[in-house]
């Protein structure tokens, strides 16, 4: 799964006016790593917004200089107030308006126990991320460049286009907060942890320097490195007001890149496998049947022929044989169903006996035969009656209409066929 990784540009830290003015104003250019497996940078450099590579998950890193680290309480509120919950608890401590401060709480952290929150300006924030995903580049988590640890870490950093010792940062993340410092005079040392319990890193850069102040060897760890570390954080910024919106999507979203991941490789295969297979096995079940229904349409074509040699040209084997039977019936001088005496015969069959006929009359097909003050309960036993001959009768106001009901799928075909075979023999 690849990831693409932008570091969010520090905001000016000047106390004038324009710094401030500036710091709300999104950058034209950031920079990214791209990696193919989040553990190897395969590209990095820096572009516009809209020319930033595409990845399956984005992590963008706030800087630690913008982030503030408060120990609180957790405090038990609701998730719509938990935000004015710890505001009221680390006012004191903030810099900024509260309005104008985004928090978000250490993860797993529980009400009632000791968590960690960060803090950092809420309109800058939002700039930087407004400027990536208006052209595309969606966020999907935030997290911080360092955070609080233990055993202690300290990563040396050099600022372009100045001196060795000038440009050279210390970011000291320690059990309680991380430090920003610029690594001259005795004060920064006083914060150091004990040389020998830390781990010491420090890009190209700014490795040589850090060696000579430090007085010790540092591993060195490129920008590029140092980044996709950062972007295996279990944190997650993107909080409260910052929060993804469309969490059904989100997760559809979250589920699909896991199974694009290598490890879901052999179950890809396997599902693609399947598929084929039974694509495969419907066309063969497909073939099947329209072999079978090929052969039942030439089996009525054989019967009909079989049973009328007269019939050359087959068209429509079931209605050809019924209307040969029909001229048979008229010519032996035998009613149809069709016709009014078996109509009138099943509607003798099913007749209350306590009631008179006062009417009918005859279509073909069909006798209305009228039912005037007859109750639902009777009228509904009249039609049970005939159901079972195989009979129809539909209710029109104080009329009844009789008629042969529609036959079934497949029996078109069946009892024509056995008529046929006997007028045959």
């Amino acid at each position: 799964m690849s990831l693409l990784v932008i570091p969010l540009v520090a905001r000016p830290h000047l106390g004038s006016q324009a710094a401030g003015e500036a710091s709300l104003r999104p950058p034209a250019e950031f920079d990214y790593v791209l990696s193919r497996d989040g553990g190897q940078s395969v590209s990095e450099g820096r572009a516009a917004p809209a020319l930033l590579p595409r990845a399956d998950e984005v992590v963008a890193i706030v800087p630690a200089d913008d982030l503030a680290w408060h120990r609180i309480t957790l405090p038990k509120a609701p998730p719509a107030k938990l935000r004015a919950a710890i505001i009221g608890l680390i006012e004191e401590a903030l810099l900024d308006d509260p309005e104008d401060v985004h928090c978000a709480v250490q993860p797993g952290a529980q009400p009632g126990q000791q968590a960690w929150v960060a803090t950092t300006q809420r309109t800058w924030l939002r700039a930087q991320l407004e400027a990536l995903e208006s052209a595309g580049v969606l966020v999907d988590r935030l997290v911080p460049q360092a955070e609080p640890a233990d055993p202690p870490r300290g990563h040396f950093l050099h600022d372009a286009d100045t001196e060795a010792q000038r440009g050279l940062r210390l970011l000291l993340a320690r059990p309680d907060g991380v430090l920003a410092l610029r690594p001259s005079g005795s004060l920064p040392r006083a914060w150091l942890p004990p040389l020998d319990a830390a781990l010491w890193t420090a890009e190209p850069a700014a490795a040589e320097a850090a060696e000579q102040w430090l007085g010790q060897p540092v591993q060195v760890v490129s920008r590029a490195e140092k980044a996709l570390r950062a972007a295996q954080s279990a944190w997650n910024l993107r909080q409260f007001d910052f929060a993804l919106r469309h969490r059904g999507v989100r997760a559809l979203r979250d589920l699909w890149r896991q199974f694009a991941s290598p490890v879901w490789r052999p179950a890809r295969w396997a599902l693609a496998t399947l598929a084929v297979v039974h694509l495969v096995g419907l066309n063969l079940w497909a073939w099947q049947q329209r072999q079978a229904v090929a052969e039942r349409q030439r089996e009525q074509v054989r019967l009909l022929q079989a049973a009328f040699p007269q019939v050359r040209a087959v068209l429509d084997a079931p209605t050809q044989m019924r209307r040969e039977l029909d001229q048979l019936r008229l010519a032996a001088g035998k009613p149809g169903d069709t016709d009014l005496e078996p109509l009138l015969q099943a509607a003798a069959s099913a007749w209350p006996t306590q009631r008179r006929l006062e009417g009918l009359r005859f279509e073909s097909g069909s006798l209305t035969l009228a039912a005037t003050g007859w109750p639902e309960e009777e009228i509904q036993a009249f039609r049970d009656r005939l159901a079972a001959g195989g009979w129809q009768v539909e209710r029109e106001g104080s009329r009844l209409t009789l008629r042969r009901a529609a036959p079934q799928a497949g029996v078109t075909g069946a009892a024509p066929s056995r008529t046929a075979a006997g007028g045959a023999a």
